[in-house]
């Protein structure tokens, strides 16, 4: 997939987006969050326990007088060890997906919706090269700004509501919402994930939504996988896997290191409608 033509259309727009966070850089600080192996600061016994994860961000973010940490972008994160969904393919689930855990509903050979389980069904409807990796995945597709519970999320630009769900599983998403855009002639998504269950309550599928407004915010432990409060917030240029296998408010946050190239292809950076790394520190 060459993207550079939609990155380049997304480049020339950089002022036009509105914020996904409210954050004022002339007042206010964010900080880099580094979640890779040089993080001698996250232990196993901080990563085990949400609270204790939870509490360590606030901390951090409290020590350096800091509204938002943020990062993530194609970084090798050994925070998703954490989750045994990290570890095994994806089935239908976005960030992790344990296969066989969980009934794939897919078109038989008439064309008819059926749920299946088997290994082979899986591979069926997941061929290699499409999400069915066995090697531990660990690179991580968006941006991650973490800050207080139910902190408000706006959109950057109009859109209409492709679908939500609640991907309730330990690691996982939790609530989770992705939005189609249109921007120069590029139909293309953003995917915002760990958010409160009170955030996807009152959407329907092929809802407008206006730049600026409020759509969803962050949400707590119970219902955004068990994670300290922070949105996952991710563009995505073509969800690949027809809704008829399970794709709604889903889809890869976190890829195998032998398919890099090609999710980074797909999930262009997400600072550029974000415009706040620059003020990282």
């Amino acid at each position: 997939m060459n993207s550079q033509p939609f990155i380049e259309v997304l480049s020339r727009h950089a002022q036009d987006f509105s914020p996904v966070v409210a954050f004022d850089q002339t007042k206010e600080r964010l900080l880099l969050f580094d979640f890779t192996e040089k993080n001698q600061e996250i232990s196993s016994q901080i990563l085990d326990d949400t609270k204790k994860f939870t509490d360590h961000i606030n901390q951090k973010l409290k020590a350096a007088g800091a509204k938002f940490g943020i990062g993530g972008y194609n970084e090798r994160r050994e925070v998703y060890s954490r989750s045994k969904l990290f570890n095994k393919a994806p089935s239908n689930s976005p960030e992790g997906g344990e296969a066989n855990t969980q009934p794939l509903l897919i078109q038989n050979a008439d064309k008819k919706n059926e749920f299946v389980t088997s290994e082979a069904s899986a591979q069926a409807a997941f061929p290699k090269g499409e999400g069915r990796d066995r090697a531990a995945r660990r690179i991580h597709l968006g941006i991650d700004i973490w800050g207080k519970p139910y902190t408000a999320v706006m959109a950057p630009l109009d859109g209409i509501v492709h679908s939500f769900a609640f991907n309730n599983n330990f690691g996982d998403y939790g609530a989770t919402l992705i939005l189609t855009h249109n921007l120069d002639g590029f139909s293309f998504h953003t995917l915002y994930g760990h958010l409160s269950l009170n955030s996807i309550k009152n959407f329907r599928e092929g809802g407008n939504v206006k730049k600026g407004e409020v759509i969803a915010e962050f949400g707590i432990p119970f219902e955004n996988g068990q994670w300290p409060p922070h949105l996952h917030f991710q563009v995505i240029i073509d969800l690949e896997v027809p809704i008829a296998i399970g794709r709604k408010g889903d889809y890869p946050g976190v890829c195998a290191e032998s398919e890099r190239e090609k999710y980074l292809a797909n999930c262009p950076d997400p600072d550029l409608i974000l415009q706040m790394m620059k003020f990282a520190e």
